[in-house]
């Protein structure tokens, strides 16, 4: 896309961190905005904080894990705003699994798989078309889908059901950009792995929003992680908590939209010093040759 001024922009996870940080930089670059989440609440306070400070926005309620309702999340865009030119599969969860992985739940993987994938694929699904068709009368679009480096990258152990989803998501849009790309579509494709350092999204609270269809089987035996017990877990062991600030990276999406920029990601997500950093737990829980290279 060259410009995006008067276009429309549709982010999931829009009621907090990185989706509201997104809504105001696309609103302040001259966007229309549909924030899509699963709560209703905090949804109705960032519409709020997009209107009040100008920004045309609307916000939809609705849950990614289920394809009609994101279909409804696009009909209730074109029919407001008359199109979707930006669209950011950014909604994700912790699956919050407890223990080790063969103790977990299968819900546990099942809610994991439905928001972190599926809810990508749906967005795909419900959007592209519209997107496509738009581009029949020579209108550019872009997909923007939310990964992490924790799976992109290098997965935390500790997190098998978040690491596995978000390598997924790397797939599937390395495969979306391929297909429009062979088709000549002017939409573009972009992979977000915010970083490098923590954000505060509302990533630790997942379980809040957990669909009973989802729900866990067996009773919590420990409390869930917070941001607050992390940082405490991280300062007990020599370690300053750092901090990304969404609105930085929200401005680095609008400029990788602009530029056609498929990975978005601060070059030290890929530095030797970085890895080394988030592989540090897994050499001192594994066998020390786990990382090394092989010879030859």
């Amino acid at each position: 896309m060259r410009a995006v001024d008067g276009k429309v922009a549709v982010i999931t996870g829009g009621s907090g961190g990185l989706g509201r940080a997104l809504g105001r930089t696309f609103g302040r670059a001259g966007m229309k905005v549909v924030l899509a989440d699963v709560q209703p609440e905090p949804l109705a306070a960032a519409e709020a904080e997009l209107r009040a400070a100008g920004i045309d926005a609307a916000g939809v309620v609705t849950n990614v894990a289920d394809p009609a309702s994101v279909d409804a999340l696009r009909d209730a865009t074109v029919e407001r705003f008359g199109g979707a030119h930006v669209l950011c599969n950014n909604a994700g969860i912790g699956a919050g699994a407890e223990g080790r992985m063969w103790d977990h739940e299968l819900n546990d993987w099942r809610w994991a798989i439905a928001v972190n994938v599926m809810g990508v694929v749906h967005g795909i699904n419900s959007f592209v078309p519209v997107m496509l068709a738009q581009a029949e009368r020579g209108e550019e679009g872009h997909v923007v889908n939310t990964s992490s480096g924790n799976g992109a990258i290098s997965p935390l152990p500790s997190t098998p059901q978040y690491s596995a989803t978000k390598a997924a998501v790397v797939t599937i849009s390395e495969c979306l950009y391929g297909q429009l790309q062979e088709v000549g579509a002017p939409i573009g494709v972009s992979l977000l792995l915010p970083g490098p350092h923590m954000m505060r999204t509302g990533l630790f609270e997942s379980w809040r929003s957990r669909l009973d269809e989802f729900a866990k089987q067996r009773p919590r035996q420990t409390p869930y992680t917070t941001v607050e017990a992390l940082e405490a877990q991280m300062r007990a062991a020599g370690i300053e908590p750092q901090y990304t600030d969404p609105a930085e990276v929200a401005d680095g999406v609008l400029a990788a939209i602009l530029a056609g920029q498929f990975w978005i990601h601060p070059p030290s997500e890929r530095s030797d010093q970085q890895l080394d950093a988030r592989t540090a737990s897994i050499r001192a829980r594994t066998n020390p040759d786990y990382l090394r290279p092989v010879p030859g």
